[in-house]
């Protein structure tokens, strides 16, 4: 073991034995391979993200055990027209710090998640207006009919006006520029558990809500949940009993988990869908050995891409059998896909080779791949295999792998040629992929993660419509239609659904939610 390691992992055992100190009955101790980025429920969306600090935070619509769509913070919710929702506030709510939830905190949450350094304006891109109709009601009004707003909603936190006055944290974190503010480390939501110690990149802990209006189910009282990046040192971790909960499993290791008897590993398909990404908007790739023009813009090399990944191979060899290959840039379970569409061109390098003479690439080039090492599953060695596929075809990746605290914020900034993306649909609707992945990108947050600038007029003109249609059997056929079309032009290089392995100790019971949140108010332990 190299020196850089064994200190790695002396901080790690120092981090577990400060953990093992305060555990005791009804603590659960969580790792994960990353950690939530910022304490700021606008500053970044991604799941790991948003499951964290929705345990905080709250919104106005959230989710069952089944993933269908339940009152949080709203009570209810109607239509008055079809622009215009109206939803009526849960009474009696109060933040961590004793301050009475109302209507203005909707209005001024929902106005930061939609202002400046915010990485939630694709849920709010499409709002004309936000209304305070009186203390516990407030309108949406939005630019054209939205049928699914309930559902886009459930991913926005509300937030203190007052703390985020009285903390100058009135504008989201952001994470593309570094900037930081005390909504990073410090939280006032109205959720089940407080924030009670924040060490960044190491360690958080919470503890339940005292004074939580609704009802916890299960009967922890305190999560203490680390960072543990090395895939080994997290297996190890569970299978001592050092944590009682870890994620994800490294598929190499579920037998060796489910094989411990006082673990298992909970396994299900999960919503994500793994993609790459191309610049296809400027002129000469900032990453490249072609200079003064870009190859990316040429449909025949994007295809050539395509077809030279051996997607079977990497499902089997890297993923070891835990992965859905995939010609969508959704998968089942989300509103919209078909069987029919899902069919991948085939895997033909020959093909390949002579895209890529026509384009006029006979010898290949030289372009820079961005990945996370600690994001997905397996997620850097699946790019060192895409890398190895396309040098058949003589095109030299050169793999820029990193830590996601870095990744995110460079290719959020777009400064990136290539890059790799997972991606749930948080509505459980084709519309949020085609809308914050598809869509030309623009100032008002549509396209907001489409960050290769991918661009289709139709397209757009069809995501607009799908927004709008009330009618299901015209708006599938128009989801249908737009996904025709980014297949037909090679918009992204679809790779996988993953599937979700959680390491858990027998002790432990919760609930596994196919887009991968892990919510503590679901979790009990045992005493020992």
């Amino acid at each position: 073991m190299s020196f850089k390691r064994t200190m790695v992992a002396g901080s790690v055992a120092l981090v577990l034995s400060a953990a093992s100190l305060v555990a005791a009955a009804q603590t659960i101790r969580i790792a994960n391979q990353g950690d939530a980025l910022s304490m700021d429920p606008h500053s970044l969306n991604e799941s790991l993200q948003l499951s964290v600090t929705q345990n905080v935070y709250e919104t106005l619509t959230g989710r069952n055990k089944d993933l269908s769509l339940a009152p949080l913070l709203a009570t209810s919710w109607k239509q008055s027209s079809p622009t215009v929702w109206r939803f009526e506030l849960r009474k009696g709510v109060k933040f961590h710090d004793g301050t009475p939830f109302t209507a203005d905190d909707v209005v001024f949450s929902l106005a930061r998640a939609a202002g400046e350094g915010s990485d939630m304006k694709s849920y709010t891109n499409d709002f004309k207006e936000v209304r305070k109709i009186d203390d516990h009601t407030v309108e949406i009004e939005t630019k054209v009919p939205f049928p699914i707003l309930p559902d886009v909603v459930s991913q926005v936190a509300i937030m203190s006006k007052k703390w985020c006055e009285e903390n100058k944290a009135t504008q989201p974190v952001d994470r593309r520029k570094g900037i930081e503010n005390a909504a990073s480390f410090k939280a006032n939501g109205t959720g089940p558990f407080i924030v009670r110690e924040r060490q960044p990149d190491v360690r958080t802990t919470f503890q339940r809500n005292p004074n939580y209006w609704g009802k916890i189910e299960g009967n922890v009282q305190e999560v203490i949940f680390t960072k543990i990046s090395n895939p080994s040192t997290r297996v190890a971790a569970l299978l001592s009993g050092e944590v009682d909960v870890m994620e994800p499993v490294p598929v190499q290791d579920v037998a060796r988990v489910n094989a411990n008897a006082s673990t298992k590993v909970i396994v299900g398909p999960e919503l994500r869908t793994i993609f790459l990404g191309m610049d296809q908007k400027r002129d000469e790739l900032l990453y490249s050995s072609v200079k003064g023009k870009n190859p990316f813009k040429d449909k025949r090399v994007r295809q050539a891409f395509y077809q030279a990944i051996d997607i079977q191979g990497i499902k089997r060899t890297v993923m070891r059998d835990a992965s859905r290959p995939t010609a969508l840039m959704v998968g089942p379970g989300i509103n919209g896909w078909s069987e029919a569409q899902d069919k991948r061109l085939p895997y033909d390098v020959e093909a390949a080779k002579k895209l890529m003479a026509e384009a006029g690439y006979p010898q290949g080039f030289e372009v820079s791949l961005n990945c996370p090492n600690d994001r997905y599953v397996n997620d850097a060695q699946v790019c060192q295999a895409v890398a190895a596929n396309l040098a058949k075809i003589n095109v030299k990746i050169n793999l820029v792998a990193e830590t996601k605290g870095t990744y995110f914020p460079k290719i959020l900034r777009r400064d990136t040629s290539f890059y790799m993306l997972g991606w749930t649909p948080s509505t459980y609707d084709s519309h949020n992929a085609l809308n914050a992945l598809m869509a030309t990108p623009d100032d008002s947050g549509t396209g907001q993660f489409n960050l290769g600038a991918y661009s289709n007029p139709k397209l757009d003109e069809l995501t607009k419509k799908i927004q709008a249609e009330t009618d299901k059997a015209k708006r599938d056929e128009e989801i249908h239609e737009a996904f025709k079309i980014h297949s037909d032009d090679i918009g992204h290089l679809p790779l996988h659904q993953q599937s979700l392995a959680w390491g858990v100790s027998k002790k432990v019971t919760l609930t596994q939610l196919a887009d991968n949140f892990m919510l503590f108010k679901w979790m009990s332990i045992k005493d020992k």
